[in-house]
């Protein structure tokens, strides 16, 4: 058999890995992304882009909450690796047997919760999407402290969430479960805490920048350089 042609040469080779390779597989939350929210999709992986341009360069990534890790291979391009934690181990069992089938390397899982327990590695960079909103109150300190203890003295962390000032523009699915909201300053003040240098940045839609906080649909915060005992 005569294998089918593309008119245009230069799209041949994503016939043919298509062919051989099959489909790319979404996990269960992306695949529920995708299925509701499309467009949802650009942002989530516009934060996960937003991670690998801050983070380039850095050897051992910890990714906090990393869910069915649909972005975590967006970081991998620019990190040497990244170790994906979850306190969910459905989608974790999901989460290895996919990206292991596609090859990805450089990447590890573990069921951990991180407000219980710090991580039993030192890492040179941590990142959280869509998480701490989840974290009752009275736990964050336990959160920040735990990432805190994982991590080089001069790492970077990301914490982003979405802006309590946004909140009333949220659909239901995408506030379900948000407990513990911030704003520009509160994410400041929490990271200041455990931080020496404190960066806060806006984001709308798949687009980050350094506007008007109280504008912005999402939070982004980058703390470098731990505290002594933060």
């Amino acid at each position: 058999m005569i294998a089918a042609r593309t008119k245009e040469p230069q799209n041949q080779e994503q016939i043919d890995t298509y062919a051989e390779d099959g489909p790319v597989r979404l996990g269960p939350w992306s695949s529920h992304i995708w299925r509701s929210d499309p467009r949802h999709l650009g942002f989530m992986l516009a934060r996960y882009k937003f991670c690998a341009k801050m983070l380039a360069g850095k050897s051992t990534v910890v990714e906090i909450g990393c869910g069915d890790a649909f972005g975590t291979t967006v970081v991998l391009q620019t990190v040497g690796s990244v170790l994906g934690i979850d306190f969910e181990p459905l989608v974790l069992e999901d989460a290895k047997a996919r990206l292991s089938a596609e090859g990805v390397r450089r990447c590890s899982f573990a069921v951990h919760d991180i407000t219980q327990s710090p991580l039993s590695g030192i890492y040179d960079a941590a990142y959280s999407l869509d998480v701490i909103e989840h974290v009752p109150a009275e736990a964050e300190d336990r959160l920040m402290t735990n990432i805190c203890s994982s991590l080089t003295p001069h790492a970077v962390c990301i914490i982003g969430t979405p802006n309590k000032e946004a909140q009333r523009y949220a659909t239901p699915a995408s506030a379900a479960g948000h407990i513990n909201l911030k704003n520009a300053d509160e994410l400041l003040d929490l990271l200041s805490g455990y931080f020496h240098n404190v960066f806060i940045f806006s984001m709308n839609d798949e687009i980050v920048h350094t506007g008007f906080y109280p504008m912005a649909h999402y939070l982004l915060g980058m703390g470098v350089g731990l505290k002594t005992g933060g």
